[in-house]
């Protein structure tokens, strides 16, 4: 896995808006729903999703507050599979928010 620019990162951050860089080598994003159990199924989903790509964020269940934290170890920074697996964590979300 190699480690993205930081001209790459910024290009994925505008087409990925709703997440942010932290700490220079973390993505960031929260999410919201309207009731616990969704945010709990959310979880669940992206949790699935990441053991198969053997790829863990951080993941913080703040009641109806679900906030994902991820960067990639290996690499000490942000590569291309973070970005691909926050744009499949969104479209969970999305998935669910219908």
């Amino acid at each position: 896995m190699e480690r993205l620019t930081d001209k790459e990162i910024r290009a994925f951050l505008v087409e990925q808006n709703e997440w942010k860089l932290t700490e220079e080598k973390w993505i960031e994003r929260k999410y919201r729903f309207t009731d616990y159990l969704t945010g709990v199924e959310f979880v669940q989903r992206i949790a699935r999703l990441s053991e198969e790509a053997n790829h863990h964020p951080f993941i913080s269940i703040d009641y109806k507050l679900i906030k994902v934290k991820i960067t990639s170890w290996h690499a000490r920074g942000l590569t291309k599979l973070d970005f691909q697996l926050a744009e499949k964590y969104d479209g969970i979300y999305n998935e669910l928010k219908q």
